[in-house]
């Protein structure tokens, strides 16, 4: 009996140590994980493949704990950023041309792409077959006068003949408040991103008639940021970031909607695996994603003639110096 007692003691105590070395061994893993935070521009469906990247745990592959955090308005990013609160901003490209054009020595510059076009969805009142031409005399939510949204459907219109003086082109209602002014009787049309777009058709107040992705055509729409002192200190995290970012759209592209639904859904805990995959697929059907972070002279040259188009950009920013594909795939 005092063998069985003295067998069983040491037997908890191998198991107490071997708990211990463990939590050592887990402890040590995460300290030695680079931290870095990121300021996202928005939370939506649309980023899916950078959620892909958190869930699956791709950062952590490439040596970093990142935390993503909610910072609404690309110039709230672009702020936090510059601060220093943030080491990565997410948000559009236009931020990093305003910077840069505005004098700031320690610019911000793009290192990474992950959407290649408009997110957002125009919802109509009525069910009737859309045309670009319905909007002439309606009165459409288009979004924060001078954000992305706003202007690319204003360069949209311009590409297809037709004048702001034909319609209510609404830039006076903030991009939070923009579903709620819709359902509340506000405007014939509003451009949403989802989940926004798909809850609010689910509830009877309107329906989703196009996408501005495709009416709008290929840019680099969100893209990842850091100031070029970070960039040129920092090497190893870009290098690392850049990668996991890369695996995430890998990922997205070679698993179902239905795959990816499941993996992101805790990002999106008030919104039915259902509703998550349909979204994943509208996404997907629109071509919403690069193959990869590489950000072409193209499609940045693209964005600032959208911003030329509604006057916020005087003189175009270079490309070579905004612009830093280094650890991007072509």
């Amino acid at each position: 009996m005092k063998k069985i007692v003295i067998s069983l003691v040491a037997f908890l105590v191998i198991v107490i140590l071997a708990i211990g070395t463990l939590y050592k061994k887990e402890d040590k893993k995460t300290s030695d994980l680079k931290k870095i935070t990121v300021s996202e521009v928005a939370h939506s469906l649309f980023y899916a493949p950078m959620y892909v990247a958190d869930a699956k745990g791709f950062f952590e592959e490439e040596g970093l704990d990142v935390d993503i955090v909610l910072t609404s308005g690309a110039d709230a990013v672009a702020a936090s950023v510059i601060s220093g609160d943030a080491q990565i901003g997410f948000c559009g490209s236009e931020q990093s041309i305003y910077i840069y054009n505005g004098g700031e020595k320690d610019y911000l510059i793009n290192f990474a792409g992950l959407t290649k076009r408009d997110g957002s969805f125009i919802v109509s009142r009525t069910n009737d077959k859309f045309d670009i031409n319905d909007l002439k005399g309606s009165h459409i939510i288009a979004g924060r006068e001078g954000g992305m949204p706003a202007m690319t459907l204003a360069y949209t219109l311009m590409e297809n003949g037709i004048s702001l003086d034909e319609l209510n082109f609404d830039t006076s209602i903030a991009f939070a408040s923009m579903s709620g002014a819709f359902i509340g009787g506000t405007g014939d049309y509003v451009s949403l991103f989802e989940p926004t777009a798909l809850e609010l058709e689910k509830e009877g107040y309107g329906y989703v008639v196009a996408s501005l992705g495709k009416l709008g055509g290929e840019v680099p729409y969100t893209a990842y940021m850091s100031k070029k002192s970070y960039i040129e200190k920092n090497p190893d995290v870009i290098e690392g970031f850049t990668k996991a970012i890369q695996k995430g759209l890998d990922y997205t592209f070679e698993h179902s909607d239905q795959d990816i639904a499941k993996i992101i859904s805790p990002y999106f805990a008030d919104t039915t695996l259902d509703d998550l995959t349909e979204v994943v697929k509208r996404y997907r059907e629109n071509d919403s994603w690069f193959k990869t972070t590489y950000i072409s002279e193209e499609g940045f040259e693209r964005i600032q003639d959208i911003m030329k188009n509604s006057n916020e950009l005087e003189k175009s920013a270079p490309y070579d110096k905004l612009v830093d594909n280094t650890y991007s795939i072509k």
